[in-house]
């Protein structure tokens, strides 16, 4: 089938990658324009630019993907079957209904679970211990759409955003691959979405990061989990914003929220339920470090 893919991100890369090595052909993509980055202000390209570029495959940025003729007839002038979505902005239906097949997006939760744009920081923040994959042709509603594969995916104690971020986004490949396969052959039965069972996964704003010390010690290391290794969970000592990449609960109930434990090597901070032990962090304008390390120069008021 002839398909144009959308996304931005990295997360994105290994399902293009595996549609422009399957038997199907990508005639074009559609990605976010440049950005001005750094104190240089030098433009920056999307990870799904770059590689466009470095395949030679005609590329598509267009500044809004609403009321937006031109960007309408430049897609239809490729006569693509089927559109595929993977990370990128909320379609208008005069473009997601554009091809012959219609659109699909891949979505980075077992939905309705975790509809929105956070779904695997959430995934990890409420403590899950799986999440999944789904494809879904696209609707009006944002991840609402009729469900064509699921694939449901473990979550482990020591992932973190990053690496389930990773794990996600190559096993995505397959499904959306699968997804191609299915349409092309027609024999499938999309399934519909219950909304009773929905939950939302909100974009992920700097008042969720600040660490709340009230909470469980359970559920400040899932939240650190969630964050990291970005945009990274935070306390605010002395003015000072400190980051924290990497945590483990300790049974212990003698501290009070935000009491804290220093020693040469260790830092143990109290909780409302227990306490948790900082293996990992980051003062503002310093790289990330072990404990051991970042107490050599920097002392907590006990």
């Amino acid at each position: 089938m002839h398909l144009i893919f959308m996304g931005t991100p990295d997360f994105a890369i290994p399902s293009l990658r595996k549609l422009t090595e399957s038997k199907h052909k990508v005639s074009a993509i559609v990605t976010a324009p440049d950005k001005e980055r750094g104190r240089g202000r030098k433009l920056s390209y999307t990870p799904v630019k770059e590689f466009a570029i470095e395949k030679k495959i005609p590329l598509l940025q267009p500044e809004k993907l609403k009321n937006n003729q031109k960007f309408v007839e430049d897609l239809k002038s490729f006569n693509a079957d089927l559109f595929v979505v993977v990370a990128f902005k909320i379609l208008p239906p005069e473009v997601f209904e554009i091809p012959k097949y219609g659109s699909f997006n891949l979505h980075a939760s077992y939905l309705p679970k975790y509809r929105g744009a956070a779904p695997i920081q959430w995934a990890l923040i409420k403590g899950e211990s799986k999440t999944g994959l789904t494809t879904f042709k696209l609707a009006e509603k944002v991840d609402t759409g009729n469900i064509y594969l699921q694939k449901e995916v473990e979550i482990f104690p020591e992932d973190n955003f990053g690496t389930l971020h990773y794990k996600l986004s190559e096993l995505g490949a397959d499904i959306v691959l699968d997804t191609v396969n299915l349409i092309e052959s027609g024999s499938f039965e999309l399934q519909k979405q219950s909304d009773s069972l929905a939950t939302a996964a909100p974009k992920i704003t700097k008042e969720i990061c600040k660490i709340d010390w009230y909470k469980s010690a359970d559920e400040i290391h899932n939240l650190i989990r969630g964050l990291a290794p970005y945009p990274a969970a935070f306390l605010i000592f002395k003015e000072k914003v400190i980051k924290i990449y990497e945590a483990e609960v300790i049974r212990r109930d003698d501290l009070k929220p935000f009491e804290i434990v220093q020693s040469k090597t260790d830092l143990i901070i109290g909780c409302g339920k227990n306490a948790i032990r900082i293996l990992q962090l980051q003062q503002e304008g310093r790289r990330s470090m072990t404990t051991k390390e970042f107490l050599r120069g920097f002392t907590f008021s006990v």
